[in-house]
């Protein structure tokens, strides 16, 4: 056997890593979004969906690019038109442009969801992951606290707290997250009792980690996929919630053309006047569906991961 035989391993080893390993590990990212892109063209449930969620979202932010109505003013000789070229959907009883006056209320009604949704996921998902991972007592005590806000419908629950808060689309956002608490509170429980008994955990606490970083940096990162999916779940029901809640004359007063509120003022009108009700209902039925057909997707996603 000769020396250059002996040599050929090491120069094999020696050698460069070619430069197509290195540019696919750097286009890892971009192929991942190119790979999610495709997974939503080809599902047209999933792409109306999404399509739904963003004109919503863009109606919330800039309202002014979507109609030059004013929500708040009418010009009485146009009430009660149905709806038509001039007025998408229609005018109410004060000569208001019903469309407008949707566009607009988008920025309110999204506003109380998403801080209700925040309410739920950091409240539900802190109890889920010290019942999770202290478990003992802690386990029962949260355990005991999650058995009884889930005895009671959210809605008369919300209906109890914001009675006792008071009225106004923040007290309706604490009112609609408080009865989301138990459900993200269960999922966090159920996926840290999976991720804590992991060898990764276990060698984390064997190397004297103490236990608020092994939860920071191994049980919570890997705890939180179904939970970030349930919140596109928990979006729409707390759509449904806050506008059942507004529907009720909880949120805020009017003239704020808050959706709920839109379809409470029109039940005076439903033998002359369908549209006033049933649009804007039909905006929040959409939206609702949305939030539920991303939110399977992600559960989805995540289960064949």
């Amino acid at each position: 056997m000769t020396l250059q035989t002996l040599s050929r391993p090491a120069a094999r080893a020696a050698a460069p890593v070619p430069a197509t390993a290195a540019g696919a590990a750097r286009d890892g990212r971009p192929r991942a979004a190119v790979r999610a892109v495709r997974h939503v063209l080809r599902r047209p449930g999933l792409l109306v969906a999404v399509a739904v969620l963003l004109l919503v979202a863009a109606w919330a932010v800039v309202p002014q690019a979507f109609t030059a109505q004013d929500p708040l003013g009418g010009v009485p000789a146009d009430r009660l038109q149905a709806p038509s070229g001039a007025h998408w959907f229609g005018t109410d009883h004060l000569g208001r442009d019903v469309y407008a006056r949707v566009v607009h209320g988008a920025s309110l009604t999204l506003r109380t969801t998403a801080l209700a949704v925040v309410v739920g996921l950091v409240l539900g998902s802190l109890l889920g992951l010290l019942a999770g991972f202290l478990r003992g007592w802690v386990d029962d005590v949260i355990g005991r606290l999650v058995d009884v806000l889930l005895a009671i419908p959210s809605i008369l629950l919300s209906l109890a707290i914001i009675t006792a808060l008071g009225f106004g689309p923040v007290k309706v956002a604490i009112a609609v997250g408080i009865g989301s608490v138990a459900t993200f509170a269960r999922v966090m429980r159920a996926e840290v009792l999976r991720v804590s008994t992991s060898v990764y955990v276990e060698a984390a606490r064997a190397s004297g980690l103490r236990w608020p970083a092994v939860l920071g940096r191994h049980v919570l990162p890997n705890s939180s996929g179904p939970v970030l999916a349930l919140v596109a779940l928990d979006f729409g029901t707390a759509v449904l919630a806050v506008s059942a809640l507004s529907f009720l004359g909880y949120g805020t007063p009017p003239p704020a053309p808050e959706w709920g509120a839109l379809v409470s003022g029109g039940r005076d009108y439903l033998a002359t006047a369908w549209w006033l009700t049933t649009l804007p209902g039909l905006v929040i039925v959409a939206v609702v569906l949305a939030a539920n057909r991303v939110s399977r997707a992600l559960e989805k996603s995540g289960e064949d991961q």
